[in-house]
């Protein structure tokens, strides 16, 4: 049987990193290179062409390198000769990556994002075996047209829904509501899911002056008056329970929307969505009532990409309303 020919990209993070004594904890360090040369088992599973696009820790990441990721993606998708893309990438902003990577392409090969939890230089290094798993299933028939997926820990998860929930442990990736789409159980992937997609936006322009702000009990709207008056264009906020606010933050949020700002309204519990169920003052419908878009079931992170790439792309109030809700 032939095997399939994939294209891995190394962006950086904990897979590539060793521990610098003299810095007095772990730094990147491995190429890509390095990285393949550790897994001997690879060429039983697929022929790849490597490109090191950066040997980045995960909060280094931005959402314009994450475009110009998308970028390299695409060129890779285009050529017939790949069977699919492997994209190496921190933990800690993977999930952001592999969500806007999901939004502006929609693939129909897979494209499947791994990272480690443990460095090189741990004697129980994740980073081989995620490895070997997402090569299987970048170069698997079963994984088309599931969009971009991330594949850590012997589960497979949809990128628009996985999120990290656990800041050491190797099983740390999650899905907020839905489940995994599928594992790698004894070398063979096997797909249970296969989630819904939405048309891919396309390489748009991010729009940059958009910011989370974490509303808790008892908050004022001081951040919110701060990101208006250095013009931001667009606001998420990270409220409480189905999508509330405390009434304090209101006088704050009417006047960005006076301002022409775009505010959206997220929940800081892990699962479940917002909604105007409650129409108390602060809550949802209130703050529907006065303009504020429900973000749906994405976290404050995600949903501030997704304001980023539909505002960058020109859309209506009206066409982000139906965007998010």
């Amino acid at each position: 049987m032939t095997k399939p020919h994939l294209a891995c990209i190394f962006t950086g993070g904990t897979i590539g990193m060793v521990h610098d004594a003299g810095q007095g904890g772990l730094v990147p360090g491995l190429s890509g290179a390095d990285i393949l040369a550790r897994v001997p088992e690879l060429a039983d599973v697929a022929t790849w062409s490597a490109e090191e696009f950066g040997r980045r820790p995960g909060p280094h990441m931005t959402p314009d390198l994450m475009m110009a990721l998308a970028a390299r993606v695409r060129e890779h998708l285009a050529d017939p000769g790949i069977h699919g893309v492997v994209v190496t990438h921190g933990t800690d902003t993977l999930e952001e990556t592999a969500f806007l990577l999901d939004l502006v392409l929609s693939p129909e090969k897979p494209v499947v994002l791994v990272g480690a939890m443990r460095a090189s230089s741990h004697p129980n290094w994740d980073g081989p075996a995620n490895l070997l798993d997402a090569l299987r299933v970048a170069g698997h028939p079963a994984a088309r047209e599931l969009g971009v997926v991330v594949a850590m820990a012997g589960e497979i998860h949809a990128g628009a829904e996985v999120t990290k929930t656990h800041t050491e442990s190797v099983g740390t990736f999650r899905s907020r509501n839905g489940g995994s789409l599928g594992t790698i159980d004894g070398g063979q992937v096997r797909i249970h899911r296969r989630p819904l997609r939405n048309p891919p936006m396309g390489l748009v322009r991010l729009e940059e002056r958009v910011e989370v702000v974490v509303v808790s009990a008892g908050s004022d709207g001081v951040l919110i008056d701060a990101l208006v008056a250095a013009q931001y264009q667009g606001i998420v906020l990270e409220g409480m329970g189905r999508g509330n606010v405390p009434p304090t933050t209101l006088p704050a949020i009417r006047r960005a929307l006076a301002a022409g700002v775009v505010l959206v309204i997220t929940s800081r519990c892990p699962t479940g969505r917002v909604l105007d169920s409650y129409a108390y003052e602060g809550a949802g419908r209130s703050l529907r009532d006065a303009g504020v878009l429900l973000g749906g079931d994405l976290p404050a992170h995600k949903a501030r990409l997704k304001l980023m790439a539909c505002m960058g792309a020109g859309a209506s109030l009206a066409q982000l309303r139906a965007a998010f809700e």
